[in-house]
Parts: C-alpha cells; structure tokens; sequence
C-alpha cells in the first residue's frame, strides 16, 4: 500500500498548498519530486522557502505536527 510509505507532515504540507501540481509550480520543480517528497519528506531548503511563502499555512499544522 502506498499510503503507509509516506510522510504524513510532508503529505499535509503540499496538500495545504494545493496539491503537487500547485506545490512543484511554486517551488518551480517537476511533480515528480514532489511526489517523492510525499514519501520521504520535503527537503528542509524547500521546507524553509515554503513556510516563508505562506506562514498561515503552518499555523495549524505545526500545532498538531512535527514543526521545523
């Protein structure tokens, strides 16, 4: 199953920005590595930008998850 080899935090961040197409178009990256950092994470570079680009988005998902 899919869903068990993925980074829930990671999941619920891109989810927040839209999903991966919206995510890899901010972050001007290919969807395919978006995907990967559903599995294994967003990289703390990118994590860092996208928490710059829209802190409201964090507020609620570092309460209830990993913060950075």
């Amino acid at each position: 199953n899919t869903f068990l080899n993925r980074d829930p935090y990671a999941c619920a961040v891109i989810d927040a920005f839209g999903g991966t197409a919206a995510t890899a178009q901010l972050c001007e990256v290919r969807m395919p590595s978006v995907s990967e950092w559903r599995r294994n994470g967003i990289p703390r570079a990118r994590l860092l930008f996208l928490k710059l680009a829209r802190p409201d988005l964090f507020v609620s998902l570092d309460v209830h998850d990993k913060p950075l």
